[in-house]
């Protein structure tokens, strides 16, 4: 497949930035973008990046990114972003999760848009569906099929404890294209993490929940991991 990705909005902290809540929608979007895109090209699909970063305004990102997606002839366009308006930075137990967009009941892009939600959910979020949306400049003046992803809610607490960038990414590689990167093996083998007797107190024991390759992949574990509240540090093997 030949792909458009970009990450909506400016970057955070400039003009036109996305939303901010517990997490900030145009830090996240770029993280799960640059990962699609990483994941996408090992899978062996082209990928142009149409992300803007120097919008002066909402109108002029928006043009800007539009122009950036017509400039390639591509069998999808996909816009990474992050919703907001549960207004649950407690937490109720509940994720309000996933939702894609799309520009209408017959666009060609609802067959991925629901696989997308799909894989999502499958992560633990909430399901909302494939909704409408043809006043969304991304999706009605794109040339190619164009769906807007909204990963989960930035200010629901439920959805950010569930949410990690490299997750959130397989997911939707995987809506998209029906594939998986085989990063195997990317965790050692658990005989590399056993310990001998040190002394007559007893044995001293490792517990190790992976070995990566990438530092990104490394970051996104601990984060997850201080997250669900286990104290976590990366070693350089």
């Amino acid at each position: 497949m030949i792909i458009n990705i970009h990450a909506g909005h400016n970057p955070a902290g400039k003009v036109a930035c996305g939303a901010v809540g517990l997490i900030n929608e145009s830090t996240e979007n770029r993280r799960v973008k640059d990962e699609v895109i990483s994941q996408l090209r090992e899978l062996g699909h082209i990928v142009y990046d149409c992300t803007v970063d120097n919008g002066s305004g909402q109108s002029d990102v928006l043009n800007k990114i539009v122009a950036k997606c017509n400039a390639h002839a591509v069998d999808l366009d996909v816009s990474i972003h992050f919703n907001s308006g549960a207004a649950d930075k407690k937490g109720n137990g509940k994720t309000t999760g996933v939702e894609v967009l799309v520009y209408s009941a017959n666009s060609e892009s609802k067959g991925t848009a629901e696989k997308v939600c799909t894989a999502v959910a499958e992560l633990g979020f909430k399901n909302r569906g494939v909704k409408y949306r043809p006043n969304l400049r991304v999706l009605k003046s794109t040339k190619a099929p164009a769906m807007l992803v909204e990963c989960c809610f930035v200010d629901d607490r439920d959805d950010v404890e569930k949410y990690d960038y490299f997750s959130m990414a397989t997911a939707i590689v995987r809506g998209i294209t029906g594939q998986a990167v085989q990063n195997v093996p990317e965790t050692a083998p658990a005989g590399s993490c056993e310990e001998t007797v040190v002394g007559p107190s007893g044995a001293l024991y490792r517990v190790q929940v992976g070995a990566y390759s990438r530092r990104e992949n490394a970051d996104a574990m601990a984060e997850k991991l201080r997250r669900d509240g286990f104290d976590a540090f990366i070693v350089m093997a």
